[in-house]
């Protein structure tokens, strides 16, 4: 095995081995920093500039704002009971617990930020809180959130990857709808049908009245996933933005509105999201990610098995970000009759790794939602991601990929 790879494997032993020591994320992911730091012979004062470049770039400090402006907002909701509304109106449209927390969640996972994770926490807790264990509740919610992930152009990764593939967003969106049905049958399959469907709530005003309270209640967050698809406004400009015409429509007072700024800020989520991203550009600088092409092309399989290997394990180590810029050329430039089938096997691989990644920062925030470790939440992903994985092989096998 190649060096580099094996010190990764290493790495994220450690990783693992904190975390299953019940140990907190800071500390799996500050082992996994000295251990990368040791492994890869890293000077520490290059560490420490990659360390300090990382806290200070651009993509830590937007998805730092973006949390807390999610945060700030949902104060604002829970001030006025709009989540409890939301669940309220869903009840009145469906009596379903199972469709509140799966289509909450899903729908609330349009808003590319890691901060809506604690709207569909809430949700969740109030539809299954009785039926279902904390470390249950978080693999739920945290599925069910990042469906939308898997193919919708408000997240970057997709419209990376549609950009440097050249494929069109209506080709790949219908082309993922079967397997977006896989994943809300899946998380069904292995949770929620625990879950009984009557919520003992009865509606009043009938389905009319409950589709017009659903709006009332998250009005806010569909204008911002519409601020961001139809005017290309980044999550941590749009959602401020809503939040000020927040305060007129729902008539805050600056008294309601003051303690917000302090219990928006949540620290030990914010500090851990920093760790990660520091971790995530330490393992990048090793270059560990730019030999998983010939360890990975030295293996008897097909050609496209070769670069959904590549996705999945590149993913992992640095998130879908990285690896689609790096390795998406080279995939279509090797298989150039791959088209939408292989874009959708590609895709679907790295959705699938971010489920079960280290630098992936909904995870921990989905855990510290709950109180539970991260690591139960990753062991409950993995039985649901390899059926998933297994799904598109198959499905890209009848489209003709292989």
């Amino acid at each position: 095995m190649n060096i580099l790879i094996l010190k990764l494997c290493l790495v994220f032993l450690v990783i693992i081995a904190i975390l299953w020591m019940k140990r907190p994320l800071f500390l799996a992911i500050s082992g996994g920093l000295a251990a990368a730091v040791l492994l890869y012979g890293i000077r520490l004062p290059d560490a420490l500039v990659i360390m300090v470049k990382s806290m200070v770039s651009k993509d830590t400090i937007t998805v730092v704002l973006s949390f807390y402006f999610i945060t700030f907002l949902q104060r604002m909701l829970e001030r006025r009971n709009r989540l409890k509304q939301a669940e309220e109106s869903l009840n009145g449209l469906f009596n379903n617990r199972r469709i509140n927390a799966s289509a909450a969640p899903a729908v609330i996972g349009l808003l590319p930020s890691a901060g809506a994770m604690t709207i569909c926490a809430e949700i969740v807790r109030s539809s299954c809180e009785d039926y279902l264990s904390n470390e249950d509740m978080t693999a739920v919610t945290s599925f069910y959130r990042h469906i939308p992930e898997s193919f919708l152009p408000t997240y970057s990764s997709i419209l990376i990857a549609l950009a440097v593939s050249g494929i069109g967003a209506g080709e790949f969106v219908v082309a993922m709808i079967p397997l977006v049905a896989a994943l809300f049958f899946i998380g069904y399959l292995f949770f929620l049908r625990k879950v009984p469907k009557p919520t003992g709530m009865v509606s009043e005003g009938g389905k009319g009245e409950a589709a017009k309270l659903l709006v009332r209640s998250l009005w806010s967050i569909i204008l911002i996933v519409v601020l961001i698809i139809a005017f290309d406004i980044p999550v941590y400009i749009a959602t401020p933005l809503v939040a000020v015409l927040n305060v007129f429509v729902d008539r805050l007072k600056p008294w309601e509105i003051k303690p917000m700024f302090r219990t928006a800020f949540e620290p030990i989520i914010i500090f851990n999201t920093i760790l990660i991203m520091m971790f995530k550009d330490i393992i990048t600088s090793t270059g560990v990610i730019h030999e998983l092409p010939a360890f990975f092309g030295g293996l008897p399989i097909p050609m496209p098995l070769v670069f959904a290997l590549i996705f999945f394990f590149g993913t992992v180590i640095s998130g879908s970000n990285a690896i689609i810029p790096l390795c998406m050329p080279m995939a279509m430039a090797a298989m150039p009759e791959g088209g939408v089938p292989l874009l959708v096997l590609l895709m679907s691989s790295a959705y699938a790794a971010m489920q079960i990644s280290p630098t992936h920062v909904c995870l921990f925030i989905a855990a510290e939602c709950f109180k539970v470790n991260m690591g139960g939440l990753v062991k409950r992903n993995i039985p649901m991601i390899l059926l998933f994985f297994a799904i598109t092989l198959v499905y890209t096998a009848a489209l003709g990929v292989f």
